[in-house]
């Protein structure tokens, strides 16, 4: 069986209210993106309109920022002083797309200006005490930081004492005690009039690059886009016109170093989108950030040498693979770990292990919150015996909350709701791991049951079409708040199954309904093929996507999420039964004596022998499977069979060594041909000269038998102790009135039923009996 990772909430945009009706109308969409529409907020032509034609006119007053006229005024008399000017930036993609921005900026404007990028293992996240000293040292005069800062109370009041003002530019969450920085720049400042506080750090940057060049920076759309979608901020409002725009110049950029990287990444420039940055830019620029220095981003991102931009857009391309490999062998060893016994009872998880790479413990801490749904950190304990590493959760469970009160246990400790990094002595992960398990207890994780994802509508296989997908990309750019609408899909069946990828890591198959057919990818998904195979009441839950293949366009499901039964009813049918079908518990249905009597001693203790012999039946308990081994004469015996035993599987093996369908009924010529024979001789062996009377005659020797037993039943021969005589002027009797040439015809009749029948009609007849319940 496949369990479904999430619970799935139904919306049924597939039934549009009259509502949507009446606005789809007015705004000239189709019905369902009328309702998805309505669904988030947007139940006005105006506000449709605004939504699907984002325009620069939406962009608000940079104006309206909190200190932001105070703080370009400063840089502007930085640059007019020719003070030399430092951005003090961050090592990820929302990092150093800010710095770019802010750096192109100030030098387009004249200034005196350089960047750093602090390194994520030696400078940690933030301004440093140590960096801004040494920058200071070497010359700097006014501090910019992007992307950070509201947190730099320290190096922020040692550059004050310096005499060098801090300009922040930042949009994280701001602590009760701000830095005494000479400006800070935040789309969230308390009393602050500016209308939208989602902006990512990219996106305070540009809203600073506007407000200096009094103008839109349409030139910079495309690294606000990047870092705007790389830092998972709402897709709404502002955010949503930056990405929009951005992807529209991303598309035709002439940046030298995001052309070789989009060549590097293997996308298409007229294909990008948001996705694209998603999974191929963005985590090709955090590369540099995880695993070492990050300033060649800024370098290939805001470089005019091709040369240089193809050069940094391959080591770029070298590190994100080293990345990529780190992150396959450490979640190899974590995943393990997670199902180990000290582990597998747990409801939240601390993996640890020893050389593992800090940079990438937070990817790895997802993939294991995604494959085992419990909250997890991933911890790397060096020889010092120092723990440090990253954790992620569920929504269902505060992982902050449920540590923020151990931090006696641990020696540095941030974050938030749904992810957190820690340092901890290697001596203390016990008592944390027994702690988080209570806190887990305290939270009711266990009583939460799976996270919730929003679903569109149930689709039949032949409704999702290229015009609905199309409809649909109106919705684009998607990302957080704006998701991408998920349709869940119940196939008639599911076909071409596999594993892909280079380790079979991704799962491939087509969903089918009628003779149309979808084709779905399940990422991650390729150990669960045989499983998906065998499995019944299969359901699907993605995205539909546009897949581009040697210029030709097909429609295929991006799978999130996936459920399937185990097969309730499985059909192997045979002519020879072998040892290996009767290893499993459970009971073993016998319709013949002799089949009984050869397999019924070799069956597992845990296995029961059932003969039917047309008493009544006691229900087995719940869950108990049934193996039919061989086939019954009447097709009602195994009616009677499956609907009084209630079993809760079964498999039909229907063993039977001969098909009587093929033998046929004997002709009038072989029946002539045995009645000349026994009125000719008398006295025949039977019981040990069968065969060479078969071959005498010519009839084969499974007809003769039946026959021979007609003619008995009929009177007209006498068997004694395996011999038989011809019957002197038996009474006329007619050959179909013999209880075996019934029994005969009858046997025909359930091979049809049972064995000659197509697999998928005895499984529905078998599921048919079950559902009698």
């Amino acid at each position: 069986m496949i369990a479904a990772q999430y619970r799935w909430n139904n919306h049924h945009v597939d039934q549009p209210s009259a509502e949507a009706q009446a606005l789809a109308q007015a705004s000239q969409i189709s019905p369902i993106v009328a309702q998805i529409l309505i669904n988030r907020g947007k139940t006005t032509p105006d506000a449709v309109q605004a939504f699907l034609q984002p325009g620069p006119e939406q962009l608000h007053d940079a104006l309206l920022l909190h200190d932001m006229q105070k703080g370009i005024t400063r840089i502007e008399d930085a640059i007019a002083a020719e003070q030399q000017i430092t951005i003090y930036g961050d090592y990820d993609a929302d990092g150093v797309t800010s710095t770019a921005i802010m750096y192109e900026t100030l030098t387009m404007l004249g200034a005196q200006v350089n960047y750093y990028i602090p390194n994520r293992f030696t400078d940690g996240y933030g301004p440093n005490v140590a960096a801004f000293k040494k920058l200071i040292a070497a010359g700097t005069q006014l501090f910019v930081t992007v992307d950070n800062g509201v947190a730099g109370n320290e190096a922020i009041a040692a550059a004050n004492e310096a005499g060098v003002d801090v300009v922040v530019t930042d949009h994280h969450e701001l602590p009760q005690e701000l830095p005494a920085a000479y400006a800070i720049i935040h789309p969230r400042f308390p009393g602050a009039e500016y209308p939208f506080g989602g902006l990512s750090g990219a996106g305070v940057a540009f809203k600073v690059a506007q407000a200096l060049r009094e103008e839109i920076p349409q030139d910079l759309l495309d690294l606000a886009a990047i870092g705007t979608v790389a830092d998972l901020v709402p897709l709404v409002d502002e955010n949503r016109v930056l990405v929009y725009f951005g992807l529209k110049l991303l598309q035709q950029d002439e940046r030298p170093g995001l052309q070789a990287l989009i060549k590097e990444a293997g996308i298409h420039p007229e294909e990008i989108t948001e996705q694209s940055i998603g999974f191929g830019l963005a985590p090709r620029l955090n590369a540099l950030g995880r695993l070492g220095d990050a300033s060649p981003a800024v370098e290939l991102l805001t470089t005019l040498d091709e040369s240089q931009a193809q050069t940094l857009a391959h080591q770029t391309e070298q590190e994100n693979r080293r990345r990529q490999d780190l992150v396959a062998q450490i979640s190899t060893a974590a995943l393990a770990q997670a199902e180990d016994a000290d582990h597998r009872d747990r409801l939240a998880l601390i993996i640890s292990g020893h050389d593992w790479h800090e940079g990438v413990l937070g990817i790895v801490a997802s993939k294991v919150v995604e494959q085992t749904g419990k909250p997890t950190l991933v911890v790397n304990v060096n020889a010092e015996g120092r723990a440090k590493g990253s954790g992620r959760s569920v929504e269902a469970f505060n992982l902050f909350e449920a540590l923020d009160g151990h931090r006696d246990l641990m020696t540095a400790f941030g974050g938030h709701h749904m992810a957190v990094g820690l340092t901890v002595p290697a001596e203390n992960l016990t008592a944390l791991a027994d702690a988080l398990d209570q806190e887990a207890a305290n939270q009711h994780l266990a009583d939460q049951g799976p996270s919730e994802l929003t679903v569109a509508a149930t689709l039949a296989v032949p409704a999702a079409t290229m015009n609905l997908y199309h409809e649909l990309a109106q919705l684009a750019p998607f990302g957080t708040d704006n998701a991408q609408p998920l349709f869940a899909f119940a196939p008639e069946q599911v076909t071409g199954v596999k594993a892909i990828g280079k380790t079979g890591d991704h799962l491939k198959f087509q969903l089918q309904t009628g003779t149309t057919r979808l084709n779905a990818i399940a990422f991650g998904a390729g150990k669960q093929a045989d499983e998906l195979t065998q499995a019944d009441h299969v359901a699907v839950l993605g995205t539909l996507e546009d897949n581009v293949w040697q210029g030709r366009h097909s429609l295929q499901v991006m799978v999130k999420d996936l459920s399937a039964q185990a097969p309730t009813v499985v059909v192997e049918r045979t002519n020879r039964l072998h040892q290996a079908m009767f290893t499993q518990p459970g009971t073993y249905v016998f319709f013949h004596e002799n089949v009984y009597r050869q397999l019924a001693d070799h069956l597992p203790d845990t296995a029961t022998a059932l003969l039917y012999s047309g008493q009544p039946l006691t229900p087995l308990a719940a869950d108990s499977p049934v193996y039919l081994v061989d086939c019954p004469d009447l097709t009602a015996d195994l009616t009677t069979v499956v609907t009084q035993l209630q079993p809760a599987r079964i498999t039909a093996y229907l063993y039977q060594k001969e098909s009587l369908s093929r033998l046929g009924l004997p002709t009038r010529s072989q029946y002539a041909k045995l009645f000349k024979f026994v009125a000719t001789h008398q006295h025949v062996d039977v019981g040990h000269q069968l065969t060479q009377l078969s071959t005498f005659i010519q009839i084969p020797r499974t007809q003769l038998i039946f026959m021979i037993q007609v003619f008995f039943e009929c009177g007209f021969v006498s068997i004694a102790h395996g011999i038989m005589d011809g019957v002197t002027q038996p009474d006329h009797k007619d050959l179909t009135a013999a209880p075996s040439y019934q029994l005969r015809q009858q046997q025909m009749q359930t091979e049809e039923d049972l064995l000659t029948c197509p697999p998928a009609a005895l499984t529905q007849r078998l599921q048919g009996l079950m559902d009698r319940k």
